[in-house]
Parts: C-alpha cells; structure tokens; sequence
C-alpha cells in the first residue's frame, strides 16, 4: 500500500488548525483567567459543541461543573484539566455534583 502526500496541502492543513488554535486563544484567551466561570452558551462556544451536549454532560456528572442556584457554570480551568484528562483526581469532587445524592 503505497500513500502519497502533497506536501503543500498537509502545510496549510497544519497552518490553518494552528491559525484556528491561536484565533480561539486571542478570542478566549485574553478575557479568560483560569478562575473564570462560564455559562452554558460560553462553554459550548468554547468546546464547540452543542448545548444540548453541555446539559448531559452534567446530567451525567461527566464534566465538572457548579451549581448556582438552578444555573450551570463552569470554571475554564477545570474544563481545560478536564480536556486533557476527564479522569483528573483534582476533578473528583467536581464530578459528583451530587448534594447528598448520588
């Protein structure tokens, strides 16, 4: 099996995911501290993902999340931890979510 790459396409594959990397930073980055808490719309911006995606998520306590009042937030430092490793022991406590039930 023989594969054949046009160098020139993998080149500018490679620079527009980067260019789209450092759009996001620039957009999120320089109003985002690690502390900051985000909305249900800001986060599935942010993940670009549906929001539908978010409410199960937390439904399934899979993502971490705060509960203020009937509002979901979550802070960007602990999705970012979560991004990298869902299974985080720093996240634990924010995976059960779970005010004496389970």
């Amino acid at each position: 099996m023989k594969f054949e790459i046009d160098a020139n396409a993998l080149i500018d594959k490679i620079v527009s995911g980067v260019t789209e990397q450092i759009n996001m930073l620039v957009k999120h980055g320089s109003k985002t501290k690690g502390n900051e808490l985000m909305n249900v719309d800001e986060l599935a911006e942010y993940l670009k993902v549906k929001k539908s995606s978010i409410y199960d998520r937390a439904h399934n306590r899979s993502i971490p999340f705060l509960k203020n009042g009937k509002f979901l937030r979550f802070k960007k430092k602990h999705i970012d931890i979560w991004l990298l490793n869902p299974y985080h022991p720093d996240l634990n406590h924010y995976n059960l979510n779970h005010n004496g039930r389970r």
